[in-house]
């Protein structure tokens, strides 16, 4: 099979990963988590078709991506090449979009409103599937990020369960731009008790089990804090602004 990527490329997106995951293993020694706990989405979002094919090759068994136009031609060519990622779609997803990546998500982690829950669920119901999806959570209270307020998450939760379709799994949150060291370690820290305080809400408390908190240059503070899924990409891929350079 012809790849499209160059020995250097997956040298250095290895090299990058096992970085990430040595710091990951740190962070959990720490906290006294078990590594196994802690799962890496790698994000290459902008970065070209090789860069994903280097980093699945190089032993990523997770890719995360903010576009579905992204996301797609990305499945495709990996499926090709028997390159078999689970796919996580973490950015905004717009509901005419969502007919396009029915069954090809692991995991979608960015559920910010209950007409999207059900477009998800009325397009996996016409599919025979079942999608796993994530509550975005804007525990933050920024007006310029997406997701529900903590108060509005009981009552979404037991709307969005009555969907045939969809299986809700946990929340995601994304911190602010640390002003101060540790702010984003606050958030973390309060989504997980909110997290912890909707186990017993849901109707199949074992399958709440994901919190996916964390990036680039926070996820050590989401670890702390019982991330179970963190989504790094300039740490792998490296800086985006560089592509156009």
């Amino acid at each position: 099979m012809d790849y499209d990527f160059s020995q250097e490329l997956l040298d250095t997106l290895k090299m990058r990963a096992d970085k990430v995951r040595e710091d990951i293993a740190r962070a959990c020694v720490e906290c006294g988590r078990d590594p196994s706990e802690v799962t890496l989405v790698g994000v290459s979002k902008v970065f070209p078709v090789e860069y994903a094919e280097a980093a699945v090759a190089g032993g990523l068994l997770d890719l995360g991506e903010n576009r579905v136009q992204e996301l797609v031609p990305k499945h495709e060519r990996l499926d090709e090449l028997g390159l078999n990622p689970k796919w996580h779609l973490i950015g905004t997803l717009q509901k005419n979009k969502v007919k396009y990546i029915i069954g090809k998500t692991y995991l979608i982690h960015s559920v910010n409103t209950v007409d999207l829950a059900q477009e998800i669920s009325k397009r996996s119901e016409a599919t025979g599937i079942i999608t796993d999806i994530l509550l975005q959570a804007n525990v933050s209270g920024e007006e310029s990020k997406h997701g529900f307020a903590p108060s509005e998450l009981e009552g979404v939760i037991e709307q969005i369960e009555s969907m045939n379709g969809v299986r809700i799994r946990g929340l995601m949150t994304m911190a602010p731009i640390q002003e101060y060291d540790g702010q984003a370690r606050e958030v973390f820290a309060e989504t997980k008790k909110i997290f912890d305080s909707l186990k017993c809400k849901v109707s199949d408390p074992d399958k709440w089990d994901v919190l996916s908190m964390g990036m680039s240059q926070d996820y050590k503070y989401a670890i702390m804090e019982g991330a179970t899924h963190i989504r790094i990409g300039t740490a792998i891929f490296g800086d985006r602004n560089a592509l156009n350079a």
